[in-house]
């Protein structure tokens, strides 16, 4: 073997030696880094509640405009509004008497 194999085959065994590194614990002073970066760009509590239930309201408003909608389309697709409406509760009746019993 020439010299650079040698210098190489006795670094790899000097690295399979070493003591592995515990990589269990963050790095000291890394969470107080952390809260401190996040307290100097002000996010203060009540704005992140804020800005999650603005989130929901919208979500909110975006299902209830979606049933709207397929409400409205059912509506004017039947031909007879009050026929439609009676053979649904007729359904409705005879299956909750089923379960009831007479």
């Amino acid at each position: 073997m020439n010299r650079p194999d040698l210098q190489l085959d006795r670094l790899l065994r000097a690295a399979a030696g070493a003591p592995q590194a515990s990589s269990d614990e963050v790095p000291y002073g890394f969470a107080t880094r952390v809260l401190a970066s996040w307290r100097a760009q002000g996010k203060t509590e009540l704005v992140v509640v804020s800005r999650f239930l603005r989130r929901v309201v919208l979500l909110s408003l975006g299902v209830i405009v979606l049933a709207t909608a397929g409400l409205f389309h059912d509506v004017y697709q039947s031909d007879d509004l009050s026929e439609a409406a009676t053979d649904e509760y007729a359904i409705a009746d005879s299956a909750i008497g089923n379960v009831l019993g007479p």
